[in-house]
């Protein structure tokens, strides 16, 4: 049993980092279709997006397959369908209903967004196009739940997977067929683009009915050993499901609602600077499109990779296995951080023919992604501090952390960006991340008895060693310089290649001499030697 759930936790972890590699590869080519005016439509539609899905969504598949699994275990699997049956068409409806709000509140969306004069009814374009995906993405997330709480992950990732894969072809297609082949407009085409994440989600629903035909039998066959003694109402149903979830959608909207705060004053502050309006959108797609692509990807792998550990923070916590509890959290902060950290220094310093490779060459986009970057660490001690809190049932707390963070946000992020622009932004963020992180972490502290003794000592080892890695790579950086231009995209690949290549080694190597790396990482990593020592 033991087994099936770690490789069931595997594949899902793995679907989702996949599907999130791919969701954010995509935006090289896109941007070469639309340009810089294309991608500021698109994040204006898209972070109002991510909030609906969010709220509609968020926690919804871990909800039900809690929910599911509990009850399996007692063998009353009647539950888990009277759930199903009733929950899916409640998502069709709360779906329909989020489609609807989202639909007609655009005027007030593409408002709030302050878009440059005669942009309004382009902005309100591409929300409409993409709130047509709300109908079906959580009705699809209720049937993903069903499915994990039967410890079946595979219809998930596979479906997260199709979906993406879908949703990107019909965006690149769809964007380009309408610019090169249909004389379109950069409006129509961004209208294309975010209506794909309806197709998408169709895709991705389309994949979980295979399964369901296919394991439908299997599944009937459970209702025959049902033992029937509990009737559990659709009213206590859904206050059980409401309890799982909530916590998961303050923590999915978190990153969303920090964009859209950008979204709703960046424009107007730096405008109120002198700023003219075209320059003021430039910056604003820059921050919350373009360059938060590219941060994102270390967070989510980072973050992927230790929230693996958190059921197992779970099991010590419940134990009241102290001892445990303290080396899974010990774990948990020092993966994540010795994955982040590197990435969020080399993105950083690589920043000219990182954004140069995605996108083009700019002056501006290199200053803001060098000063985005490292909140990537935030970002991700965030994710798992949160994740904890839920570990250790103290989920409530994510609430607080994050209402603190977004007031702290609202209040700076004006004055900041009129003090330094783009970069006041970031700083902003930085600061609003960091005041709900400090909470996170006095409530682990306080409910679960942690000492973060170990994790300061291993912190500060981790970030010497990135300092290693930082002054290597920038040597050898700056010697390519002599030879290769940042202006140039291919010129630019290879400077990334070859400086993250000598960053990545000299920063490993050091792990691996002073022990760090297995200690953290155990066994794996002495297999992977073994294997390189056969090789060599």
């Amino acid at each position: 049993m033991q087994s099936k759930l770690l490789r069931g936790t595997f594949i899902l972890t793995f679907g989702t980092i996949l599907s999130k590699v791919i969701g954010l590869i995509y935006v090289i080519p896109f941007y070469q279709i639309v340009g810089k005016y294309g991608t500021q439509l698109y994040s204006y539609s898209y972070v109002p997006y991510t909030i609906f899905i969010s709220i509609a969504t968020a926690g919804v598949p871990l909800a039900v397959s809690k929910f599911i699994a509990k009850y399996n275990a007692l063998e009353e699997y009647a539950v888990g369908r009277k759930l199903f049956k009733s929950g899916l068409v409640v998502m069709l409806l709360t779906g329909f209903a989020a489609f609807l709000v989202m639909y007609f509140a655009a005027p007030l969306l593409a408002g709030l967004s302050h878009p440059g004069k005669g942009q309004m009814a382009n902005v309100i374009t591409v929300i409409r196009a993409v709130s047509f995906a709300l109908i079906v993405v959580p009705f699809m997330s209720l049937i993903r739940g069903y499915f994990q709480g039967h410890q079946s992950m595979g219809p998930s990732a596979v479906s997260q997977v199709v979906e993406q894969i879908v949703r990107i072809v019909f965006t690149l297609a769809g964007a380009y067929i309408v610019l090169k082949f249909l004389n379109g407009t950069i409006v129509s085409a961004v209208s294309v683009a975010t209506f794909a994440a309806f197709i998408g989600a169709i895709g991705g629903l389309a994949v979980l009915f295979w399964y369901w035909f296919k394991r439908k039998s299997y599944l009937n066959e459970l209702l025959e050993h049902d033992k029937g003694t509990i009737n559990v109402s659709l009213k206590d149903i859904y206050k059980e499901i409401f309890i799982y979830a909530a916590p998961f959608v303050f923590v999915g909207i978190a990153n969303p609602l920090f964009q859209f705060i950008d979204q709703i004053t960046m424009t107007r502050a730096m405008m109120d600077v002198g700023i003219n309006q075209k320059l003021a959108d430039t910056a604003f797609g820059i921050l919350n499109f373009e360059s938060h692509k590219i941060v994102i990807i270390p967070v989510s792998l980072a973050t992927a990779f230790s929230l693996t550990l958190v059921p197992s923070i779970t099991k010590a916590f419940v134990e009241n296995d102290r001892k445990n509890l303290n080396h899974q959290l010990n774990q948990t902060f020092q993966v994540m951080l010795y994955l982040t950290l590197p990435a969020a220094i080399g993105l950083s310093l690589l920043a000219e023919p990182v954004y140069t490779a995605f996108y083009e060459h700019d002056s501006l986009g290199t200053q803001v992604l060098a000063a985005y970057a490292p909140v990537a660490i935030l970002f991700s001690l965030y994710s798992v501090t949160a994740a904890i809190l839920q570990g250790i049932n103290e989920q409530r707390f994510t609430i607080l952390s994050l209402l603190v963070g977004l007031l702290l946000k609202l209040a700076l992020n004006m004055p900041l960006i009129k003090m330094f622009e783009t970069r006041g932004a970031v700083l902003a963020t930085a600061l609003g991340y960091t005041a709900a992180i400090v909470i996170n972490l006095i409530v682990i502290k306080s409910f679960s008895g942690y000492r973060y003794l170990l994790v300061w000592r291993r912190s500060l080892l981790i970030f010497i060693f990135a300092g290693l890695m930082w002054g290597g790579t920038e040597i050898v950086y700056k010697l390519l310089l002599l030879f290769l231009s940042p202006a140039s995209k291919g010129q630019s690949v290879l400077l990334i290649l070859i400086s993250a290549g000598v960053g990545a080694v000299i920063y490993f190597y050091v792990g691996l001499k002073s022990g760090l790396v297995n200690r953290l990482f155990g066994n794996r990593v002495d297999r992977i030697k073994q294997k390189l020592r056969l090789r060599f």
